[in-house]
């Protein structure tokens, strides 16, 4: 199948570009939502119909659209934009008295939390709308830890906290996470930040932008056990992504010997893994076993040791061989001309060979030390503006949701607006493609 470039298909910014009623249409058109109306519909059944369920569940969407952080706001955008009243589908002749007062809102969000299911199931046929769509969807993904920070009064009272009143946060809890790196003279510097809230695990599509799969958990829970779990959940939840995954990128907070050869060895997923420095102070190489003048470093650069001066030659990579589950190393004397006075004397004829079983959490499939590892490293910067559109776009940087339950339900109609939006925009660009899911659907 030949692969179609990301300015043909999808881009983010096509969207961006589009004025506020024009993505509303857009994702209105292709939101998936039939089954979501039916039920809440059918709940209702023969009861006051007031205020539409259609027309209030669009205007939902449409504060998303139009980066409204509280209902309120939402509601005076509606009482002075007719033409967005018309979009979502209120009765045009009742005018301002068609719009819901914010007690039908509460009452209607308290229905699609207990309607969460169907939300997933809405995410889950986005998603596999977009992989068939765009035949590389899914290659290359991003994983990563997003803060969400609760701005409601934390409770210490567990009979309070038991009680809760909806305008305290009885379900976070404080997260810590730390940074570190090294300035430009050398000097090692860390920084500590906390926050009381959840913490949101992403991982997403390096290329497009879009999340695959996400998990919103406690701001204390770590991100290696949820990321080893949403890697196994991936390949139950979506097997066409995971088949068609060749890597996935994520920060050093992912760095788990578990995560890696989950990755690889159930998968088939090369992990691209920053990792952090766990020998002992002091520990600067490793002997690799078997070879006693070879030795790699914790950031996996192979050297042999000269036999003759003890100087260490960082070896010429060779690849990778897959059939062997090895790294190849070639010889620096014979293949970048240094000069070894203990080449006559040296095990080494003209190459090594390092399984990854050495040391699983250093040697992965694609070797640390090489361009292209670092080249591959790059795509991980993706999933951090998704990061950044959660909270510019999508009105995640200030808000008044308190709970898991409406956080999870927030975060949940958030992807699929962002889901539905990209579909509807890669169907404008290659209208091909929106004859051959109509075919497929029938």
């Amino acid at each position: 199948m030949a692969t179609i470039s990301q300015k043909q298909i999808f881009g983010w910014e096509d969207v961006e570009i589009l004025g506020d009623l024009e993505r509303l249409e857009l994702l209105l058109e292709n939101m998936p939502d039939d089954k979501l109306m039916e039920a809440l519909e059918a709940e209702r059944g023969k009861g006051r119909n007031e205020y539409p369920i259609r027309p209030v569940w669009n205007s939902i969407l449409a504060g998303i659209v139009y980066q409204h952080q509280s209902i309120e706001s939402l509601r005076r955008e509606l009482m002075r934009n007719g033409q967005l009243r018309a979009v979502c589908g209120f009765d045009i002749m009742a005018g301002t008295a068609a719009i819901p007062p914010s007690w039908v809102y509460t009452r209607f969000l308290a229905k699609l939390i207990t309607h969460k299911k169907l939300i997933d199931e809405m995410f889950e046929r986005l998603i596999r709308t977009v992989a068939e769509l765009v035949p590389d969807f899914g290659r290359v993904l991003a994983m990563d830890g997003k803060q969400l920070a609760s701005y409601g009064k934390a409770v210490a009272d567990e009979k309070m906290r038991e009680k809760g009143d909806g305008r305290r946060e009885n379900d976070a809890d404080w997260g810590t996470k730390t940074h570190t790196g090294t300035d430009a003279s050398g000097k090692t510097w860390e920084k500590v930040t906390h926050w009381f809230g959840f913490k949101l695990h992403l991982i997403v599509d390096a290329k497009y932008e879009l999340p695959v799969m996400y998990a919103l958990k406690k701001a204390s829970e770590g991100e290696q056990p949820v990321g080893r779990g949403m890697i196994e959940e991936l390949a139950e939840r979506f097997p066409e992504i995971s088949e068609r995954a060749e890597y996935l990128d994520a920060d050093r907070g992912y760095d788990d010997t578990k995560i890696i050869v989950e990755s690889w060895d159930s998968l088939g997923i090369k992990p691209i893994i920053d990792i952090r420095n766990c020998w002992k102070d002091g520990e600067k190489t490793r002997v690799v076993d078997g070879l006693t003048n070879v030795v790699y470093d914790y950031k996996g650069t192979v050297s042999c040791v000269c036999l003759a001066t003890g100087e260490q030659h960082e070896m010429a990579y060779g690849g990778f061989e897959g059939d062997r589950q090895c790294h190849k190393y070639l010889c620096p004397a014979d293949h970048l001309g240094i000069a070894c006075k203990g080449k006559s004397r040296c095990p080494i004829s003209h190459q090594v060979r390092i399984p990854l079983s050495c040391d699983r959490r250093i040697f992965t499939p694609v070797a640390r030390s090489t361009y292209k590892w670092k080249r591959l490293y790059k795509n991980r910067t993706a999933v951090e503006r998704v990061n950044s559109r959660i909270d510019r776009v999508f009105g995640f940087e200030q808000h008044f949701i308190r709970g898991r339950k409406k956080m999870e339900l927030r975060v949940g109609i958030a992807f699929i607006a962002m889901l539905a939006m990209a579909c509807g925009r890669i169907r404008q660009n290659e209208p091909e493609l929106l004859r051959r899911m109509l075919k497929s659907v029938a």
